[in-house]
């Protein structure tokens, strides 16, 4: 038994975690199809660089001998999603080989409540060892931690080659399904790709992995609340979004775009690229059959200069957000595409800032709200609150989180981790002065 102390306002929380151990696809499941050799990644696969994800889904409510019962079910879910429990091959396939996934259950010394605020910093995911997953490590690491008061923690953590967002949360409501008795799962998992199917071109696929290049430094971990009366005043027409449709994942993303800029960019850069990029599902676009679960996503650039981002207001800012979202259909039969409205080298813009060596200049958002992760049920109801755990990145970027199950109003969560520790005063000063100006 491994114990990690960690701090928690002053009091020492001990996480104690059991030896890892293999959970492998269950021999006795039924209604289970035949297992194959090997699967060939998707095009849409072998666009997506073999980064760690990890998230936490937290139960307030208790259910009967959480670590059992989820170790069961998983291993039960695997002979259904036999290629999550295989290997990268190194060919561009998946081996179906049944080496299993990495299982650990652990306990915490505390309850929930009293980590609530903590859990970012807890020891709650067993982590890939290095900041991109080998071919030879397991698709999927999954932790148990029971705390003190019944509850307990699910922290997850893939190789994102395997799945995107929806088709992790498809394979997680599988094992909630079969934790709560429900067997077979009520999705038929697909995961070979339909060739006839539109793809991204080659060479996009080269320039998004060329650009996964530089070892990160170190950044803060900020969990943020964009208010809701700031997000309604956006979505109205005020601060400059007067006509123009605008949903909350536009206004929060505009927002975080400017606070950043502000904050991260110096005054002299006022002509450095400062580049959004936001993760969107092609599924609609390409017509993936329901229960497909390997990646299906591409990521969109708006291009801008740090000075036009930190000068415009957020109206300005929508619209350029807007503008890309209108050109999500052309990643599929181009490199890429912003949006500024004018049509002035929109594409060769957002090329170009998608493709130059950027890191700390450029940063993504993930949208997690609809995906269904806040929907996973292992038998005592749907997790209090679901987040994303970053303890490596490969880029800066963010996560807008499910919304939590009972609490606040309105706001909207987002785990980031974006900017660097000098400059965290100044971006939630940023944040804090913008959302005033809506009241």
């Amino acid at each position: 038994m491994k114990q990690v102390p960690s701090t928690m306002s002053g009091v020492v929380v001990t996480i104690a975690k059991a030896l890892p151990v293999v959970v492998r696809p269950s021999e006795l499941e039924l209604g289970t199809p035949p297992p194959s050799d090997t699967i060939a990644l998707s095009p849409f696969d072998r666009l997506v660089p073999p980064i760690p994800v990890s998230s936490l889904f937290v139960f307030d409510r208790t259910i009967d001998e959480p670590v059992e019962t989820i170790k069961r079910a998983l291993s039960r879910a695997l002979a259904h999603y036999r290629p999550v429990a295989g290997r990268l091959a190194g060919d561009g396939s998946i081996a179906c080989t049944d080496e299993g996934v990495t299982f650990v259950a652990a306990s915490a010394s505390c309850s929930l409540e009293e980590a609530t605020a903590a859990l970012q910093h807890m020891d709650l995911t067993v982590l890939y060892p290095g900041l991109l997953c080998r071919d030879a490590d397991p698709l999927l690491l999954l932790q148990v931690t029971e705390f003190a008061c019944g509850g307990f923690v699910v922290g997850v953590s893939s190789n994102h080659v395997i799945a995107d967002g929806a088709g992790t949360v498809q394979f997680l409501q599988a094992v909630a399904e079969l934790a709560r008795g429900i067997s077979p799962p009520s999705c038929l998992p697909i995961r070979s790709w339909d060739d006839s199917l539109p793809v991204p071109t080659a060479s996009t696929v080269a320039a998004q992995k060329s650009a996964i290049k530089h070892e990160p430094p170190r950044l803060a971990h900020l969990d943020i609340v964009v208010p809701s009366s700031l997000i309604s005043c956006i979505k109205a027409g005020g601060l400059g979004s007067y006509g123009e449709h605008c949903t909350a994942l536009d206004a929060v993303m505009a927002v975080l775009w400017r606070c950043r800029t502000r904050a991260a960019m110096s005054a002299s850069e006022d002509e450095a690229p400062a580049p959004l990029k936001f993760v969107c599902s092609m599924r609609a676009y390409v017509g993936a059959p329901s229960g497909y679960y390997g990646n299906c996503i591409r990521a969109q650039v708006v291009p801008a200069t740090a000075g036009a981002v930190a000068n415009s207001c957020i109206g300005d800012l929508v619209r350029l957000i807007r503008r890309a979202k209108e050109k999500i259909p052309d990643l599929l039969s181009t490199g890429g595409g912003g949006g500024d409205g004018d049509g002035r080298g929109v594409a060769d813009a957002a090329d170009h800032q998608a493709q130059a060596p950027l890191w700390y200049e450029a940063f993504s958002v993930t949208d997690w709200r609809y995906l269904g992760l806040d929907a996973a049920d292992f038998g005592g109801g749907a997790p209090a609150r679901v987040l994303w755990h970053a303890k490596r990145i490969m880029e800066p970027g963010c996560v807008v989180c499910p919304p939590r199950r009972a609490g606040r109003d309105g706001g909207v969560d987002v785990s980031s981790v974006f900017v660097k520790p000098e400059h965290v005063d100044t971006f939630l000063g940023e944040l804090a002065r913008l959302a005033a100006s809506a009241e």
